[in-house]
């Protein structure tokens, strides 16, 4: 056979393979999303309920984005079936199974997304599992994770706004998350706490770090200020609330922080 007629043959093989596979992972897909529906469901309120997590509504988009940038590379490759995957199939089921008796709905939910590459890597293999490593590990921003670190990180705001307020000349005594002023008492809440900026700002880092950056270092680098500029930012916001305080009022100066921050 001429090599110009060779290259056609084998291009379509690996279409065809393509397409079985891909045939049968959707299948797959379609009966895991189903066995684990509850689980979806649950997801899925709390990604358009809860303003922590409206940022996740953006993630699947964004996955399919991230594939859509691949398919010229994966195209040069053919999936193949790959027994191993089970373990991570079968891993996935049982994290899921410990969530359920142990209560943790979080933990459940973890096995319900893992289930989808673990399933993935079983029909495609490991090489297109390669291919596709930042998406499937992209996937871990389905699950609506944050809110245990609201404790944490009212400790911290509460602890960066009372240095600023003492930096700032104004008398102030901190109790916890507590904050006395001569303008009033302060309280920095749990919907104060940031979480919301912070937990957003990790997946959007997360997403630039991979495509606009190539090297290790600046991809760490960029996360780490992902993580920290939020924090600081929502310190300074309770500080600005409560030096806005001694001036126009805690009612008027409480307004004006939820408008102006939310740009």
């Amino acid at each position: 056979m001429p090599p110009d007629q060779a290259i056609p043959a084998k291009a379509t093989v690996v279409a065809s393979a393509w397409r079985d596979a891909l045939v049968r992972l959707g299948l797959v897909w379609v009966a895991l999303i189903l066995a684990f529906a509850g689980d979806w469901a649950m997801m899925v309120r709390h990604w358009w309920d809860s303003s922590t997590y409206n940022h996740i509504l953006l993630v699947p988009p964004i996955l399919v984005w991230l594939v859509s940038l691949r398919i010229n590379e994966l195209h040069r490759l053919a999936p193949q079936t790959w027994a191993p995957g089970l373990l991570v199939v079968a891993g996935s089921v049982l994290l899921w199974v410990l969530g359920r008796f142990a209560g943790f709905s979080l933990v459940q939910q973890a096995g319900a997304v893992l289930v989808l590459p673990g399933s993935l890597l079983t029909f495609l293999g490991p090489r297109v599992g390669l291919g596709l490593l930042f998406p499937l590990t992209y996937m871990a921003f389905l699950v609506p994770f944050g809110d245990e670190l609201v404790p944490q990180l009212q400790m911290i705001t509460a602890a960066l706004t009372i240095g600023l307020v003492k930096l700032s000349g104004i008398p102030a005594v901190i109790d916890g998350v507590f904050i006395d002023t001569p303008a009033g008492l302060f309280e920095v809440a749990e919907a104060c706490s940031g979480v919301k900026f912070l937990i957003a700002m990790i997946a959007l880092g997360a997403l630039v770090a991979n495509v606009c950056f190539r090297s290790w270092k600046r991809r760490l680098l960029f996360m780490a200020l992902c993580i920290v500029a939020p924090i600081l930012a929502n310190g300074v916001r309770a500080w600005g609330t409560i030096l806005a305080a001694q001036y126009v009022g805690a009612e008027k100066a409480g307004g004006f922080d939820h408008i102006v921050y939310g740009w």
